[in-house]
């Protein structure tokens, strides 16, 4: 009988038995068994895996390059691909997203879900050899509290944290909050030093483009515009990990440019589709070369046209219906996305929460048209109404595709669109901080939970000038406060799904922006690396597990 049609208990027990055999056989009885035509595939010494995992230099690359490099003020993912290299989270996730020890090794809920405790990790130090104490968790949460885009919204409910020892923290929430417990991986909580931000301002503290951390690589050194180096900790908590030498992050900002990096081997992994789609049939044909898509929980998310609300045009929602109306949804997934991408009208992915119903304002250009004349805007001697412009989010080939397409498209209703390009701290300052724009087209994730992910982009008190990835179009609806707060508070998920399904119908009728897709995101990687994606963080996470085959 051959292996593979065995029980699997009896396969299991047959190659431990010719394992053992194995170890005590002369290299002449070795090459004999091997030469034997038993069909069994056996995993040799562990000796020769940390041969292959120990060493080597991953090249990632990430686009557009980050503007900073920990991800305490900011939510931008070029950033999060970074800062988990260096700086660790309380948690960490499988790809299901169920928590896992990191900095804390065991944790506890209180029946009532208003108490949450954290064992922390013994004898771990940050990069300056200075301990990693309570201290650093409790004020790295109350700081994130203060400058996170999302961490507002995320700890809500925390009235209190203590720290009875310097290894426990107690966090005391006013009401129970049943997705906290998904929200303290690194790439949403990551955990600073105290000793090196407390009394300054956490904003400009050098620290964060230089970062301490306790994570498995320490920060060496930072190029601007060509790239960022990392080196192994030794003094790693885990010391049987990290198992590389040095991470070298890539910035290359020609999307062509990343294709023929990973083809010729001088990039090594690239996550959140660091190609051109149109790229992606080629690649798969290359033997050297895997794609993956898992590793996306936390970032799957939407692609969307914000509007600004304080447009002369744009605030009048029979603008916004007609531009709604002017756009092909089919076209943004099969043409722009090659397919790789969800239809959805609405800001909740595919999945439980989501409103299943079509746009109320399907393509329909002659419709489109009427509401325009309808609404006072009749076409100039050129055909035009009126100018707007679009900024794309930089370094994102599909958004600059939208950009094309959508310019193209709103002519047909006589509205004349500029496309403007810039890099990424420009297009912050125009967008969060200056105000200074008409439409915008970025993806924005829905995290683990929607009271958190998305809520961020549409309730008033989220409006907060100057901080990216929040609420950019200025909208307010009462209703839509009230019920993202009832959504956050409630433990019924029946409940929830109500709330957050009223919460889509109100916001695909009152169009503070304009949902697309749902982009499925690809991993480009050399199938020489190894255990990359073994988190729901996927290339955000901190490659401690990761090794080159050599």
């Amino acid at each position: 009988m051959p292996l593979y049609a065995m029980p699997r208990p009896l396969q299991n027990a047959l190659r431990t038995s010719l394992l053992n055999s194995l170890c005590r056989l002369t290299n002449t009885a070795l090459a004999t068994l091997l030469t034997a035509s038993l069909p069994v595939t056996i995993t040799l010494a562990a000796h020769t895996v940390e041969a292959q995992t120990r060493g080597g230099t991953l090249n990632v690359v990430v686009t557009p390059e980050p503007t900073t490099l920990v991800n305490l003020a900011t939510t931008a993912t070029n950033v999060m691909q970074v800062s988990p290299k260096v700086t660790e989270g309380l948690l960490d996730y499988n790809l299901d997203l169920q928590p896992r020890p990191l900095l804390a090794t065991s944790w506890d809920i209180s029946p009532d879900g208003r108490t949450y405790t954290f064992h922390l990790r013994h004898g771990v130090k940050w990069h300056d050899g200075e301990p990693f104490t309570s201290a650093d968790v409790a004020y790295s949460i109350e700081t994130l509290r203060k400058v996170h885009p999302r961490a507002r919204s995320t700890f809500a409910n925390v009235s209190d944290i203590a720290t009875p020892d310097v290894y426990t923290v107690v966090l005391h929430l006013a009401r129970p909050t049943s997705y906290l417990i998904k929200a303290f991986s690194a790439s949403e909580t990551p955990i600073v030093p105290k000793h090196i931000y407390d009394g300054t301002d956490v904003l400009a503290n050098p620290a964060s483009n230089a970062p301490i951390g306790t994570g498995p690589f320490r920060f060496v050194r930072w190029v601007r515009g060509s790239y960022i180096e990392y080196v192994r900790n030794e003094e790693y908590w885990d010391t049987t990990k990290p198992h590389l030498d040095r991470i070298v992050v890539k910035v290359i900002s020609d999307a062509a440019a990343r294709s023929i990096a990973l083809e010729d081997g001088s990039v090594d992994i690239g996550g959140e589709t660091p190609v051109p789609l149109s790229d992606l049939a080629r690649l798969k044909a290359e033997a050297r070369l895997g794609i993956e898509t898992r590793g996306y929980a936390f970032e799957t998310g939407v692609v969307r046209v914000e509007f600004n609300l304080d447009n002369q045009y744009l605030k009048h929602l029979a603008v916004r219906q007609a531009i709604a109306s002017a756009v092909d949804r089919d076209v943004i997934r099969n043409v722009i996305y090659y397919g790789y991408a969800n239809p959805t009208s609405g800001p909740i992915i595919p999945g439980p929460y989501a409103d299943p119903s079509p746009s109320p304002y399907p393509y329909d250009l002659k419709h489109a048209n009427a509401l325009l004349d309808a609404a006072g805007f009749p076409r100039g001697a050129d055909g035009m109404r009126f100018a707007l412009a679009i900024d794309p989010f930089p370094g994102n080939d599909a958004y600059n595709r939208i950009g094309a397409y959508l310019r193209t498209s709103l002519k047909r209703v006589g509205i004349a669109l500029t496309v403007r390009n810039q890099d990424l701290p420009a297009y912050l300052k125009r967008v969060y901080t200056d105000r200074d724009f008409d439409m915008s087209v970025h993806g924005m994730s829905n995290l683990f939970d929607p009271s958190v992910g998305v809520a961020r982009l549409y309730t008033s008190t989220n409006f907060r000038r100057g901080v990216p990835f929040t609420n950019g179009s200025h909208y307010s609806n009462p209703e839509i406060d009230r019920l993202f707060q009832q959504a956050a508070d409630a433990t019924n998920e029946a409940h929830r799904k109500q709330d957050f399904l009223e919460i889509q119908r109100i916001v695909k009728r009152d169009l503070p922006d304009l949902t697309l897709a749902s982009p499925q995101y690809v991993t480009v990687y050399n199938r020489t690396l190894h255990d990359h994606t073994l988190s729901a963080d996927g290339t955000a996470s901190s490659f401690a597990d990761a090794w080159i085959q050599r």
